[in-house]
């Protein structure tokens, strides 16, 4: 079952001469056997989020254990009902033992949290911040697109969608043509620069280290620029912010930052990855159990072989 941590179920199947869903069904079967029972005690600092398993919107919640590192329990859906099964779960001692719970700026997990473990400071980790702002960024040039379709310039709208890449990409990852491409579009300045400029100034907000002071002032500045942009989904994304800004001020206060979760959020979206011919959300999650979560003993002579 090492294998299954480190390569797709493809060359396993390959390698071994098993049934695909042989894989699946010993993944299953050693996570239920090895995961560690008591994995769900001394949860302190816990992160919930959803990640997308199947393509058309199939979603897993996830409970991360902020302090170990791993995930500690997941299950099918995306909502505030889906958070409850993990607070009925632990229980009313254990969830009252809970200090700190990370989200995203959804309102179902935020109600469930604070039902459950009202007494646990509700941080708004960065990474979900920044993912939000590249979603204002990437329908500012969308809406400019379908303008130059409806006023018939058909060939500009294909060249600017093709520049989507060098808008969302940080600036120091872009390659030779998508940097030329950025340089073309700042050239040419109007919304879509302004909005490309605004997408940046939020992601420097959370560069590696930031102070607490320094992130109260910019994130006021940035709440206070977006929304004078006159960029309806700048605007909207300067609403939410402000909405959660003490959640993010509590996110940076006690560390709980890109650096801390985003290694275990690409983890999990390599596995997903990995996952989109699963059939079923239980076989994801056994994966994902697998190569993010507490298990405690390995035994792959015995999983193969039954």
């Amino acid at each position: 079952m090492w294998l299954a941590t480190k390569a797709d179920k493809t060359t396993i199947t390959r390698l071994v001469r098993i049934d695909w869903d042989t894989v699946g069904r010993i993944i299953s079967r050693v996570t239920a056997d090895e995961l560690d029972p008591d994995r769900l005690e001394n949860l302190f600092e816990i992160g919930v989020d959803e990640v997308s398993w199947k393509r058309q919107h199939n979603y897993l919640t996830l409970v991360a254990d902020h302090i170990r590192g791993q995930i500690v329990w997941g299950h099918e859906g995306n909502d505030a009902a889906t958070a409850r099964r993990f607070f009925k779960q632990i229980g009313n001692s254990r969830s009252g033992a809970i200090e700190v719970i990370s989200l995203d700026m959804g309102p179902g997990y935020a109600k469930a949290a604070s039902e459950h473990a009202p007494q646990a400071t509700i941080a708004i980790d960065p990474y979900h911040v920044v993912a939000l702002g590249n979603r204002a960024l990437d329908e500012v040039p969308r809406d400019y697109c379908n303008k130059l379709r409806q006023i018939g310039d058909r060939t500009a709208a294909r060249r600017f969608k093709g520049a989507r890449w060098s808008l969302l990409k940080a600036p120091e990852n872009l390659n030779d043509d998508q940097a030329a491409t950025l340089r073309q579009l700042k050239r040419a300045g109007g919304e879509v620069w302004r909005a490309y400029a605004l997408k940046e100034a939020l992601r420097a907000i959370f560069a590696p280290s930031p102070t607490l002071e320094d992130v109260t002032i910019l994130i006021d500045r940035f709440i206070s620029k977006a929304t004078r942009s006159c960029l309806p989904p700048f605007v909207r994304l300067a609403q939410t912010i402000r909405r959660h800004r003490d959640g993010i001020l509590a996110a940076i206060r006690l560390g709980i930052n890109q650096g801390r979760t985003e290694a275990l959020n690409n983890k999990v979206r390599l596995i997903t990855r990995r996952a989109y011919r699963f059939h079923s959300a239980n076989a994801t999650l056994a994966l994902m159990m697998l190569t993010r979560g507490p298990i405690t003993r390995w035994r792959p002579c015995a999983a193969v072989n039954s």
